[in-house]
């Protein structure tokens, strides 16, 4: 077969991905035809949660002609779960919350609403960092993206799967929609259902927000549907994630369901992934270093060298990254070894769903599907670690260390296991509290993201864990 006869799919680059066109956010007229009366200034907290301020279109006009745009929020903003505070954050201080023009998208599951994200910064600079807060996961997210185009020539696009469970009632018991029928089954949707008609208006929703839908279908568990928008640059594709996962909470809503993320929702059926997918572009031609090259050779022959360093860069340091994509305890419930959900070892393969990075895509057209994700992770959080440590590798010029593994790795013989060199990071951890563990012992992974930064996470993280304990 040649390599003609080899391609599919839609190819997607850095200059084709269907962006949101940018919107001058003063002019009436333009607003005026979208229907547009409120606008949402939102972000987006530790735990996930997303957040909003509404603001009415005449106010908002005038925070644009001031001369830093946004409102002021209180310090506290990325410390406060349920109530209680996190280790390092207090009542005192506000945070000035910019407004970031270009993030600008319809709302249309609430009608004359638009919404906006933004940058957290200092009101005066800090002697220090100036204006910038190294906690902003937007902020984070942007100053890896731009690290990788200007120290490795590197750009990223990044799409997401979205799997969510449809609940008809959640009291006494979880009870889903609809019971009937599998994975893609047509007996998921059934035309005139109220599922059906979620789904569809969530489709034309995302639509309306200009954000790419690629498609939606019925998944395995019990109410368990998905859907897949397309890729984006990597702050654009976390912005479109927070407004695609508020249209099918908001949707489902209206038509009297609750819709959840949660990685498990029942014990004896799958649970809610949020496979991650990434692409690696360069403007320059990758040359490796002769060692690398003899090591690549054997490990990663159909990937590009710069695609093979970003893929040893997250195997390495996955272990910890798992402190940000699995940050629940209910997140480690999912992921096992023999059931779809990605396994447990720190492994890569060729259309391997048992491999934490399944190699999708044809010849010279891949992506990663990073698997140990799941929706209860914030999505910049999620971008800056992993592109965070795959960006580092791609300026190291880090060799592939680990080979593509044709089966899950728990049904490898030793010999196997040794010949993939999967043994060389291990497994991603078991338990939330180790994944904390890991993380605080990756000080490179903690210089990537910032030692602030990682040190605030953790103490929210932890004191999320104990008020989800305590209210079990």
């Amino acid at each position: 077969m040649s390599q003609d006869q080899s391609r599919h799919g839609v190819v997607y680059t850095p200059s084709t991905a269907n962006r949101a066109p940018l919107v001058n956010l003063e002019d009436d007229e333009y607003l005026d035809s979208l229907g547009v009366k409120y606008i949402r200034i939102t972000w987006l907290d530790y735990i996930n949660q997303p957040r909003y301020r509404v603001v009415p279109r005449a106010y908002f006009k005038k925070l644009l002609q001031s001369s830093r745009p946004g409102v002021s929020l209180a310090k506290v903003v990325f410390g406060l779960v349920s109530l209680a505070l996190a280790p390092g954050f207090s009542g005192t201080g506000s945070y000035h919350y910019v407004i970031d023009p270009s993030s600008f998208r319809l709302a249309p599951y609430a009608p004359g609403h638009a919404s906006v994200m933004g940058f957290f910064q200092e009101k005066s600079p800090s002697p220090e960092h100036g204006l910038t807060v190294p906690l902003c996961p937007r902020w984070l997210l942007k100053q890896i993206v731009d690290k990788a185009q200007s120290a490795a020539e590197a750009t990223y696009l990044v799409g997401f799967e979205s799997e969510f469970i449809l609940l008809s009632s959640t009291s006494p018991n979880f009870v889903a929609v609809n019971t009937m029928g599998d994975w893609s089954t047509s007996s998921k949707m059934p035309s005139g259902s109220v599922e059906y008609t979620v789904m569809e208006e969530i489709a034309d929703c995302l639509e309306k927000a200009r954000i790419e839908l690629q498609m939606y279908h019925a998944e395995a568990a019990p109410g368990q549907y998905e859907v897949v928008t397309g890729p984006l640059p990597p702050l654009q594709a976390a912005d479109a994630l927070v407004q695609t996962r508020e249209t099918i909470y908001n949707i489902a809503n209206k038509h009297g369901l609750r819709a959840t993320f949660a990685p498990r929702v029942f014990p004896t059926s799958t649970g809610n992934g949020a496979h991650t997918n990434i692409s690696v572009h360069t403007t320059s031609d990758p040359r490796p270093t002769p060692g690398q090259a003899s090591a690549d050779a054997h490990f990663g022959p159909t990937l590009n060298p710069l695609e093979r360093s970003f893929l040893q860069g997250v195997l390495s340091h996955a272990p910890a990254i798992s402190a940000f994509t699995l940050p629940t305890q209910n997140s480690y419930t999912r992921v096992g070894d023999g059931c779809w959900s990605g396994g447990t070892y720190a492994s890569w393969g060729t259309e391997n769903r048992e491999a934490i990075v399944r190699l999708a895509g044809s010849h010279r057209r891949h992506y990663f599907e990073c698997r140990f994700v799941d929706a209860t992770a914030n999505p910049y959080l999620v971008l800056a670690s992993i592109l965070g440590a795959g960006t580092q590798a791609l300026i190291d010029k880090t060799p592939l260390q680990s080979g593509d593994c044709d089966k899950a790795v728990v049904e490898m013989t030793p010999e196997e296991k040794t010949e993939k060199g999967v043994l060389n990071v291990g497994r991603i951890p078991r338990s939330l509290r180790q994944a904390r563990m890991n993380l605080a012992d990756d000080q490179e992974l903690k210089n990537i993201l910032g030692e602030e930064f990682v040190s605030a996470y953790l103490g929210v993280n932890e004191v999320k864990s104990l008020t989800a304990l305590h209210s079990n």
